[in-house]
């Protein structure tokens, strides 16, 4: 498994968000994480990648305890082998569209005119290509989505988080991306995890977790 949650539990202060969840992803699989509003989908998101860890519970990413991990160790694994696609595109404000795609490169050392190079190409296929010398503080809704699925795949990572990828797009811009950030996974042979509520999304999933109340409803594979 390329990450495996045991019985994961978070709350914040009174809400309690996750109540003992577990889940496996295998490597190269499509699973969408569904449910209604404040039902733990993005907080789910959150301990599974490694950005908030849980009050209770196991979790291993890449072969790699989360839970054990500090801060910068964490960070570091995001950086080098995940992609995470956050609500809101969670850019760098005073950056530029390429300078906020080429960051996780340039934050590992990489060769900066390489990491550039990678981050046109990637702007480019995310269909943004023309606003790369934009702040990201002057980029629509919908481009600083587009923005944040480039810098999530720049790395090649071996998994990608996507939160509500579409969410900031109309129908036929939310379809082009999720066609990019599967078409991306398929040729690096990634896992991806997406959380949404829309169904037509889910439905392009290998197979589906539904949550409720903060616990596991449902399952079911799809294809």
């Amino acid at each position: 498994m390329i990450l495996r949650l045991r019985g994961v539990e978070h709350a914040y202060r009174r809400t309690v968000a996750l109540r003992g969840v577990s889940l496996a992803v295998e490597p190269e699989e499509v699973v969408a994480v569904t449910g209604p509003s404040g039902c733990g989908k993005s907080t789910l998101l959150h301990v599974a990648a490694g950005i908030l860890r849980p009050q209770a519970g196991a979790v291993t990413l890449l072969d790699q305890d989360l839970v054990t991990l500090d801060d910068a160790e964490r960070a570091r694994l995001r950086r080098r082998n995940v992609g995470v696609v956050l609500q809101f595109g969670q850019l760098v404000p005073d950056l530029s569209a390429l300078e906020n795609v080429a960051l996780p490169l340039l934050l590992e050392r990489h060769d900066r005119g390489a990491a550039l190079t990678a981050a046109r190409e990637w702007l480019e296929r995310a269909g943004v290509g023309d606003e790369r010398d934009t702040l990201a503080a002057e980029l629509s809704g919908g481009q600083a989505q587009r923005v944040a699925v480039a810098r999530a795949l720049v790395t090649g990572p071996s998994i990608v988080f996507a939160d509500e990828p579409t969410g900031s797009l109309d129908s036929t811009g939310g379809e082009a991306l999720l066609a990019l950030l599967l078409a991306a996974a398929r040729e690096r042979g990634a896992a991806l995890v997406i959380v949404t509520h829309d169904n037509v999304v889910a439905a392009h999933a290998d197979r589906e977790v539904r949550l409720r109340d903060g616990h596991v409803e449902a399952e079911a594979v799809l294809r």
